[in-house]
């Protein structure tokens, strides 16, 4: 490489990350001692990327050098922000067009690499025996730590019945695993719903996508007419949805009171109030959650929580709330850049931070005593463990009926 395009490359560098550093891609004249702190980091940065030119062990690719530092950049800021090269871009807005087959499941970033959060029943994910928590370590022999969000999920989605190979890493298991998954147009379930005995009705959602809301209503409708005199909502792997959509799932149990808000640095604050004329319910509640709850499912929960509408039983959530803002790049490429987070009732961020249940229960993967690879099992073993998988609902129960018992 010529000295010339070097230092072209050098510039181009140190410009990109100043327009990202200074914000919109333009310097602010107001806030003087915000933008001699930035101009400060933006020498650093050119410092850094000097030095790197000038006395790396070898001529170093400074475009690899320069798409690594905006990855690293834009990671370091949360999970959902993203940097995608030109080409990364490229096949960004190609698979968000065509709706592409995915494997059916809901991926986030933790640790540094892709983690599933949570699984669609019966989707690609969940044939090829893939849980919530898997660590996806390679995608197409890439390592997800050195990809952004936007560009693993860009690798996820492709041709319906196209192979897709990924490394898995698993806390019960020593070596990572070769997984391959079949792409498919995945089906959305509908919610479920379930009689228990004592007069309690179970309503099951693992997504809340547009419409769930009123589904759901309709469930709880159907069982208090069967005769329904307590009421379990189940979110347990809800990963999958719209925030706005479970806004409108708690508002079907609070009369009143705030549900949660929105906020950003420069996005206008909105804040999500309970609807008297939509609340369908006064039955006593519980909201059962887990570590593949995440985002729509969680302001259902801490918004249940904070009004002490019900009880939360479970484990902490993932931690999952936030708006994306696509913004495109002069050369090509683009940021996803997140602007406004989801906040409980009681004004904590949901992202990252999860919701932690007033009543904790381990996770059923946490309750798994037998080793998948334990072909001398007994036949009684494995329902052993089927029962302690259940152990989140039996707590449940128990929470219910004590209430009842008081009242």
């Amino acid at each position: 490489m010529s000295k010339k395009i070097q230092a072209l490359l050098l510039t181009s560098s140190m410009l990109i990350i100043g327009f990202v550093l200074l914000g919109n891609f333009g310097v602010h004249a107001s806030g003087s001692s915000s933008g001699d702190v930035t101009l400060k980091h933006i020498g650093v940065y050119s410092e850094v990327l000097y030095r790197v030119r000038a006395e790396y062990v070898e001529e170093p690719n400074m475009n690899a050098v320069t798409n690594g530092a905006l990855h690293g950049l834009l990671e370091s800021l949360d999970a959902d922000s993203s940097y995608l090269t030109p080409a990364e871009y490229k096949v960004f807005k190609q698979k968000k067009g065509d709706g592409k087959a995915n494997i059916g499941a809901t991926v986030s970033k933790r640790f540094g690499y892709a983690a599933i959060i949570s699984i669609i029943p019966g989707g690609p994910a969940d044939k090829a025996g893939l849980t919530s928590g898997d660590i996806i370590e390679t995608v197409e022999g890439l390592s997800t730590h050195d990809l952004s969000l936007a560009a693993v999920k860009n690798h996820l989605a492709g041709e319906s019945g196209s192979r897709l190979e990924l490394t898995i890493i698993r806390t019960r298991k020593i070596e990572p695993q070769k997984i391959t998954v079949v792409r498919e147009a995945v089906s959305l379930p509908a919610v479920q719903e379930q009689m228990l005995p004592d007069n309690v009705g179970v309503v099951k959602s693992v997504v809340l996508t547009k419409g769930k809301a009123q589904d759901i209503a309709e469930k709880i409708k159907s069982l208090q007419k069967k005769g329904a005199k307590k009421l379990v909502l189940d979110l347990r792997n809800d990963s999958e949805g719209d925030e706005e959509e479970g806004v409108a799932v708690a508002n079907l149990f609070l009369g009143k009171g705030n549900i949660g808000s929105l906020q950003g640095q420069k996005y206008e604050k909105v804040t999500y109030t309970a609807d008297p004329q939509k609340k369908i319910t006064d039955l006593p509640l519980v909201v059962l959650v887990n570590r593949g709850t995440a985002g729509a499912a969680e302001l259902v929960a801490s918004a249940i929580q904070d009004n002490q509408r019900g009880d939360v039983v479970g484990d902490k959530t993932f931690g999952e709330g936030s708006v994306q803002k696509l913004i495109e790049v002069p050369d090509g490429s683009a940021l996803i850049l997140s602007v406004a987070k989801y906040y409980t009732a009681n004004g904590k961020v949901i992202q990252d931070t999860g919701i932690t249940p007033n009543v904790l229960v381990a996770s059923n993967d946490d309750l798994m005593v037998i080793s998948e690879d334990d072909d001398n099992s007994s036949t009684e073993e494995p329902q052993k463990t089927q029962q302690k998988e259940d152990e989140q609902l039996r707590r449940a129960l128990e929470v219910l009926k004590a209430k009842a018992q008081k009242t």
